[in-house]
């Protein structure tokens, strides 16, 4: 059977892109704590904003990306013909999706609670729909294997927004006070926030140009029966992946109307920081499954695919309790990531970091019905887990703040996970190896408890203590695994 070895070799080059470039992005969090306070709720305003984004984002691919890896891979189908086909209808959508905005721009920035800078919904609205049409350019270069050029792209948006992003917030403004005249040209600082959004649209538009060989010479075919197929099989991802996101976001959309306290986007500027540290493991899960989703369905048809499905899920779950143990152990030094006055949502990380962990899982066991062209089953667990969420943010956000948000997240991945689980094994069943995941995982538990209850101490004296733990949970893994992944056969 093809190895796990080409899937972690791939795993690891658009982890390059992702955990590198995450981390690289993530400089722009202590830039913009530093540069907007917590009290002026700046940050909470990001936070809030690209809440947003992410939403729409799933909203205007509308399942298109797994839509053309499944359409792709069917031997009765043209692949070039399912490429153009998606080409044209994400695109399409996405020009309608930022007409009408533009057409009503004054009512929706009055409704998300920006009357007085309609400005960032119109360029986030353009920005979204140039990232949604490029998704499909990147599905091709997964699809076509082409990681290297995949990976490069997304560093180069990262190092071109982390670029501008210091020549707006730290450069500029500090030659502005001597040079007003000069600068005021290019930078004025009554935009604050503002230039947050202008530079991502630029970087984000800026992308679209290296996709010319993606774009052109080839004939661009719009096969109406072609795309109702292949709508029919994205809808109910759609309705998956609305749920999935509102998992991740619907806290942060839903704060600042829930949120008692006066200073709504303060709280939640420290809780979007806070859980900026806990974001590890959404970038495992995301170079993951860049690796894993195309992987899956190009070896449905292997007679030990399951048994692969298997180890790679053990594997996962590994590697992220890894993770966990890791950011808890070193969390008094990950902080100076952010600005002192946003630590006191540092407590919220562990209980994050547990929710993504469940998501990557929920994420795993979610192919048991694409591959059976069952996706309704995924819409109705992610909109289950989205209810348990929404209902826990609704009762609890008022009286316990951001706190409640981040046990929602628990809340909702959990039922998710389980539910998909417990589904999937009567309808498409694979033999996990529970006895060996519920081992690592009470392991993990049991040395977080233990980091728990250290008594005070210096930074880098409680930093060496955890490590010990650390070094357990290797050694741990060095014993029981012996390295089998590297090993898998052909």
């Amino acid at each position: 059977m093809p190895s796990l070895k080409s899937l972690a070799k791939e795993t690891a080059i658009y982890g390059l892109s992702s955990i590198v470039g995450r981390f690289l992005n993530y400089m722009l969090v202590p830039l913009y704590t530093a540069k907007l306070s917590a009290e002026s709720g700046g940050y909470g305003v990001i936070t809030n904003m690209y809440s947003y984004v992410a939403l729409l984002f799933v909203i205007l691919t509308y399942g298109m990306e797994t839509t053309f890896f499944r359409f792709s891979n069917k031997s009765d189908e043209r692949p070039e013909h399912v490429y153009s086909t998606t080409l044209i209808a994400v695109g399409s959508t996405s020009l309608l999706f930022v007409a009408l905005v533009m057409l009503l721009l004054s009512p929706i920035s009055s409704a998300m609670g920006y009357a007085d800078h309609p400005e960032y919904v119109a360029v986030m609205a353009a920005c979204v729909a140039i990232d949604a049409f490029q998704a499909i350019p990147f599905a091709y270069l997964r699809h076509t294997k082409r990681a290297i050029k995949f990976a490069s792209l997304k560093l180069l948006f990262i190092f071109m927004n982390i670029g501008l992003n210091l020549l707006y917030f730290v450069l500029l403004p500090a030659l502005y006070k001597d040079y007003p005249d000069v600068v005021g040209c290019i930078y004025s600082p009554t935009v604050g926030v503002g230039y947050a959004f202008f530079l991502n649209l630029f970087c984000t538009a800026t992308i679209t140009l290296f996709f010319r060989r993606e774009l052109t010479g080839f004939k661009y075919v719009f096969d109406r029966a072609l795309l109702r197929r292949m709508l029919r099989y994205s809808m109910p991802i759609l309705l998956l992946g609305i749920a999935g996101i509102l998992n991740q976001t619907a806290d942060k959309i839903l704060f600042p109307f829930l949120c008692s306290a006066d200073n709504a986007q303060r709280e939640l500027g420290i809780y979007g920081a806070a859980s900026k540290i806990a974001m590890i493991m959404a970038m495992i899960t995301q170079a993951f499954r860049y690796a894993y989703e195309p992987f899956v369905f190009s070896k449905s048809n292997d007679r030990d695919s399951k048994e692969t499905y298997a180890q790679a899920m053990k594997y996962f779950i590994i590697f992220t309790l890894l993770a966990f143990l890791a950011v808890v152990a070193y969390l008094d030094i990950l902080k100076y990531l952010i600005a002192p006055d946003y630590w006191s949502g540092l407590r919220v990380v562990p209980i994050v970091m547990a929710a993504e962990i469940m998501m990557g899982i929920y994420f795993n066991l979610s192919f048991w019905y694409k591959l059976i062209d069952r996706t309704m089953w995924g819409a109705v667990f992610s909109g289950i887990g989205c209810a348990v969420l929404v209902v826990v943010n609704v009762i609890f956000v008022p009286r316990y703040g951001y706190i409640a948000c981040a046990w929602a997240g628990c809340a909702g991945y959990g039922t998710a996970m389980l539910l998909s689980y417990l589904v999937g094994q009567k309808k498409y069943p694979i033999a996990y190896p529970l006895r060996s995941i519920l081992g690592y995982t009470l392991l993990a538990t049991a040395i977080f408890a233990l980091y728990l209850l250290l008594p005070p101490m210096g930074i880098w004296a409680a930093a060496a203590a955890k490590t010990v733990g650390l070094v357990v949970f290797l050694a741990v893994i060095v014993r029981n695994e012996h390295f089998r992944l590297p090993a898998m056969r052909r």
